[in-house]
This record gives structure tokens, sequence and C-alpha cells, in this order.
């Protein structure tokens, strides 16, 4: 009889997933069997559940994880940072598997490749199988960005790896060199709180927060901001008073994917100064834009989705050097075992939880 795996299978919005028996399958060149170690629910992972979002089904969700090597299918095998992979090592990888040398890979959005393959997005299938986070395993394909895992991270962390933290690191790489100056972030939910904490590490001079949730906004001067303001209003009329010691914007981090918010906080930029929108992934109003305004002044806006091969081990870095720096762990809500995977969702979506993870 062949290895089995339980995966937790997605069918339809608002209804419970689903745990099934899935044959483990032989593994082709280049590709790579994880015993999943622990998942972490991302905000996709509930729009898609909840209807917001829409995704091929069935399918096994979750994409934030970590898991250590079961199986290789090539006996000399490296990870992204040229380190030799082995039965055992704990790994992250990124939840993009395409040709490194296709040509949106040659100018660095290789999550935007023809040929793009996303773990927990696509449909299960006999051929097609055990390629999400909420499994006891995962096959990585060939071309997907791996890396080890220093031993010493907790899995809850770890997991928040190759979805939040890369994230956030893709940002901070959009940003440059105007993150050095004065940062607005907008929304501060894991990504925010996460970005926080990478500024400062960074040494950014000023960290400023948006989030019209009194509890979230204040949090996050735990992980390295300076200051918080619940609205972008309340933003505008205090760094726009003649006493404020704090220069306009740089840059805006934009987190929180509300159209207002993103067409709002515009206004907090400097001349010259860069917005960078991640949080709207969903469905929603068009941004209003003043476009005479961001000529005038410079401003450049830039969209990100997902990040690249740098993003993931920039993200990887961070936390190595700083998972003990700030306390990530608590943010995260813990569920024991697969079977508890409905829980863990109701919970998600019902509370105000950073993040729910499942340890495996």
């Amino acid at each position: 009889m062949s290895q089995q795996s339980v995966a937790a299978v997605f069918s339809a919005p608002n209804q419970s997933l689903e745990l099934k028996r899935i044959a483990i399958p032989p593994l082709k060149a280049g590709e790579i069997l994880v015993k999943n170690e622990y998942v972490t629910l991302c905000r996709s992972d509930l729009k898609t559940f909840n209807g917001e979002r829409t995704e091929k089904t069935p399918c096994i969700l979750g994409h934030e994880i970590v898991g250590h090597i079961q199986q290789l299918a090539d006996s000399d095998c490296t990870d992204s940072k040229g380190n030799r992979l082995k039965i055992g090592d704990r790994v992250s990888w990124a939840i993009y598997a395409s040709n490194p040398t296709g040509p949106l890979s040659s100018i660095g959005i290789p999550q935007k490749e023809n040929d793009l393959f996303k773990y927990g997005h696509e449909r299960l299938s006999d051929e097609n199988t055990l390629n999400g986070g909420l499994s006891e395993h995962t096959v990585l394909r060939k071309n997907t960005p791996v890396a080890q895992i220093n031993s010493g991270v907790s899995a809850k962390v770890a997991a928040l790896i190759n979805c939040s933290v890369a994230t956030v690191a893709g940002a901070v790489r959009l940003a440059d060199e105007r993150s050095k100056e004065h940062v607005i972030i907008s929304g501060a939910g894991m990504l925010g709180i996460m970005a926080c904490a990478m500024l400062k590490s960074k040494g950014t001079a000023h960290i400023s927060v948006i989030d019209t949730d009194p509890s979230r906004a204040s949090r996050a001067l735990d992980f390295g901001a300076d200051r918080f303001f619940l609205s972008a209003q309340e933003a505008i009329d205090q760094l726009s008073a003649a006493q404020s010691a704090v220069p306009k914007a740089s840059a805006i981090l934009e987190f929180s994917g509300s159209a207002s918010a993103m067409s709002s906080s515009l206004a907090l930029l400097k001349i010259g100064g860069k917005a960078v929108w991640v949080g709207a992934t969903f469905p929603q109003k068009a941004v209003l834009v003043d476009a005479e305004w961001v000529i005038r002044n410079l401003i450049t806006i830039k969209g990100l989705h997902n990040y690249n091969l740098e993003d993931f081990l920039s993200a990887i870095e961070f936390i190595e050097a700083h998972h003990l720096t700030y306390n990530f762990e608590n943010l995260v809500h813990e569920f024991d075992g697969i079977h508890q995977v409905n829980k863990a969702f109701k919970y998600a979506l019902n509370s105000a939880a950073y993040r729910v993870g499942i340890r495996l």
C-alpha cells in the first residue's frame, strides 16, 4: 500500500473543510517531499473560505508553512542559498514555482511567470496533489525556491516567512532608500506589524502607523513603530502642524487594502514620495486619485503581489536575526493537529487574532 497523507480539502465557500487521505505520489525529477510542521492561516485563506476571493476547487489551502524534508528526488540537491539539502532539513519555500529563466523572471517578477504554480491556490487532482499547507505533506515542484531554516526559530514564527515576511520584504525593497527617512504603515495587521519591525532593523528614522483599531494601532509600538494614528486625516492634521518635528512621509506601505485608505494616505507623502500598495488582493471599488497632484508632486505608486527570490531570502535573514528581538510568536493563536482545522478557521474569522496557526 502506498504511503498516504491527511489533507483538509476546501470545496466551496463557507463549508467545512473535509479531511481526506491522499496517496503520496512518486517524486519526479527536481521534486521534494516535505513533512509539514506548522501552517498559519493567511488573510487570503480566510477570504477564500468566506467567498470574498475565488480559487480553483477542490483545493488544499495554506501557504504560510514550514516543514522538514522527508524525501528528495535528486541525491545532489541544493537550496536557494547554495546549501546542500538532506533528509530531515527544516525548510521554508516560496509560495510559487516558475521558470527561473522566463521573461518575467528575468526582470525580477517570477511570481507572475507564464508557467506559474502557487502553493495553496491550485486545484487538487490525481496529477496535481499535496500542493497546499493544510495537509501532513507537501510535494515541492521543480523550480520552487527552497531554503534551510535555523532550528532555533519557533515553528509559529518560521511558518510566517514565506508569505507575511517575504511580502513585507518585497514592499520594503520597492520603497528603496526612501525607507530610511519617514515611513507610514497603513494597516497594522500581521504585515503592518512585521513591516514596523523590519524597517526598525534597517534603521528607519521615523515609523508611523495608521489603523482604525486602537488596540492594533498601539500594539505596533511594541514592534518598532514610533507613533500611531487612527485615521489618515488625524495623521495629516498632526504631521502638518507647524510644531511637528516629523517630516512628511518618504514612503507609505499600504497593507489595509481599503480603497479609502489608499486614496487618503497619499496626501501624507512628501514631494518625490512613493506609495507601495499591497493589501488590495480582493475585489473592491475603484480608488480615487488626484492625477494632477500625483504628477506635480512626482509621486510614485507601485503595486506588489507576492514577492521574488530576493525578498524570500531577505525574509529568512530577517527572521533568523530578529526572531527573539520581537515577540512575533505571541501574535499567533495555536491549534494542535489538522483535525482542528475547522475550529481554527472559525476562530480566525471571528476573532481579532493576527494569525491562527495549526501545529501539524
